[in-house]
């Protein structure tokens, strides 16, 4: 079975190959990060995979040969019903078959959509890098802006930790500083968007969880007897997070370490501030 590659593009941290087979019988797309500098290795190898999968492929799994206003109609029927992996079957055909036909960009912004669904957070991810790079003028930016943080918060989430309500505010902050970004930058380029008002909530849940992160490496340099760092940690927390419940929780180990140091007016200064913060 030939395959055939439509497309191979460039992004920053990777490659995005569109291929299909000589009868369209098969067509996809993949993904090839650029760790290693021997990039023309990783695309022949990525092209031996998929020619061993379309050769290996079912009939069932097949997109029949369709008019693209029919396969696109399908795939939303797909999205309406919440179909997510037929949904994404059918737009990655239709995005490799007619990368540049009258359903490209819509097909994208619903990839994006349907990966985010469908938990493939990368791919969400990377499909909407894409967009932006190849789209930075389009109607429906602000949206994709959205999307990128829900991406990204999406990351920070864990789904056992969810199940059974365990804290975890020590784990990796990257996702949420991200996210954080994405939101920020929405409310600047797009003041009156329809997402405006959403993203100005997550902006507040964001600096509450990236603020539980610095109290938890505070309380962890506490413990450690690191009493220079958990003061540090602890006043960086009052003066960037100043209205949250964090920025209160950290006057009693800015005060702990205090006392460990022997520091009687910072001491008695922190003292004040506690209990300012309890009246």
């Amino acid at each position: 079975m030939r395959l055939i590659v439509t497309s191979v593009k460039k992004y920053v941290f990777m490659h995005c190959i569109c291929y299909r087979t000589e009868s369209n019988e098969y067509s996809g797309i993949i993904y090839l990060k650029e760790s290693n500098p021997d990039m023309k290795k990783h695309l022949l190898s990525g092209l031996v995979v998929l020619s061993v999968l379309a050769g290996c492929s079912s009939s069932k799994d097949v997109v029949p040969d369709i008019p693209p206003s029919e396969l696109y109609s399908d795939a939303q029927s797909s999205l309406q019903s919440g179909n997510w992996t037929n949904a994404i079957k059918k737009l990655e055909t239709l995005d490799s078959r007619y990368p540049f036909g009258a359903y490209s960009e819509q097909v994208q912004l619903d990839l994006i959509y349907a990966y985010y669904k469908n938990d493939e957070l990368a791919l969400s991810s990377a499909t909407i890098d894409r967009f932006m790079r190849l789209n930075p003028t389009n109607e429906r930016l602000d949206w994709v802006l959205y999307m990128r943080g829900l991406t990204h918060m999406a990351q920070d989430q864990n789904f056992m930790h969810s199940i059974f309500n365990i804290d975890r505010s020590d784990r990796d902050p990257e996702p949420v500083k991200k996210a954080f970004a994405d939101f920020k930058k929405l409310l600047q380029r797009y003041p009156d968007s329809q997402y405006a008002e959403d993203a100005k909530l997550r902006l507040i849940a964001l600096k509450n969880r990236l603020a539980n992160y610095d109290l938890a490496t505070a309380d962890f340099y506490l413990r450690r007897e690191a009493w220079i760092a958990a003061i540090k940690r602890c006043q960086e927390i009052q003066k960037t997070y100043p209205n949250t419940e964090a920025a209160r929780q950290s006057l009693p180990i800015q005060l702990e370490a205090y006392k460990q140091l022997g520091m009687q007016e910072a001491i008695d200064r922190t003292k004040m501030l506690i209990q300012l913060n309890q009246s």
